[in-house]
């Protein structure tokens, strides 16, 4: 009887122990299963490799275009206008035929953004290296901008800090920091206004983001939607919905 015992016992050890293999296994085999993706089936590693390839693409181009000449000035989704809180200084000078000391602060403050935008790259490449197997697959499910939303959630920060003192030294460089005092002082000089004087360089700094962030998201969009941006077979595969 405890013979009988004892290989019944065994048998249904060894069972179990079976099981709990055979489940291991599969959990593996799961874990390494192939995504689908359209009509082909890539593997975890080729899709986040297709992704980051994507993202790096279209930040190189939309930084590329921003960092050139005009890039900023003469792109009217990124161009920055004067501060919101200086309409008044504007809408006064123009009236007053000092149109063109408001020119050269606009001109100016795009010529520094424009000056420190291709900085934005070391940022953006950590970011991408960064991205996670969860992140991979929410911005491939995404909306047309969850990939330039987890770089705006990722980088912003880090963007102003370095972006600020750049920006300063661009404003300084390109004349915006001259013109901006010359066109503040001549404001403040009309009888009865009341006195202005907004902190040019956080807010050059902030559109100067916003615009970088705007552009990559153009980017991203075109990636997604258009066949012929896909220039690699991997972008192909993975963007063939």
């Amino acid at each position: 009887m405890t013979k009988k015992i004892i290989l019944i016992s065994s048998l249904i050890f060894s069972s179990l122990n079976a099981n709990a293999q055979l489940n291991v296994l599969k959990k593996g085999l799961e874990a390494k299963s192939p995504i689908k993706t359209g009509t082909s089936s890539l593997s975890e590693d080729e899709v986040a490799k297709g992704l980051k390839e994507a993202l790096n693409k279209g930040i190189e181009k939309g930084v590329d275009q921003l960092s050139a000449t005009d890039g900023y000035l003469k792109d009217l989704s990124v161009k920055i206008p004067m501060p919101d809180e200086a309409s008044v200084i504007e809408s006064k000078l123009r009236a007053i035929g000092q149109g063109k000391l408001v020119d050269n602060v606009i001109e100016s403050m795009n010529r520094a953004a424009e000056d420190a935008s291709s900085s934005a790259k070391e940022l953006f490449v950590v970011a991408i290296k960064n991205l996670t197997l969860k992140d991979v697959m929410n911005i491939l499910n995404g909306n047309d901008d969850a990939a330039t939303q987890y770089l705006s959630a990722s980088t912003r920060t880090d963007l102003a800090l370095k972006f600020t003192p750049i920006i300063k030294t661009s404003l300084d460089k390109v004349g915006a920091t001259k013109n901006w005092e010359l066109m503040v002082n001549a404001y403040n000089k009309i009888p009865l206004v009341k006195k202005l004087n907004p902190d040019l360089v956080e807010y050059s700094t902030n559109k100067a983001i916003d615009g970088l962030f705007i552009k990559v998201a153009q980017q991203e969009k075109e990636i997604r939607n258009t066949p012929s941006s896909r220039t690699t077979d991997l972008l192909k595969k993975v963007f063939s919905k």
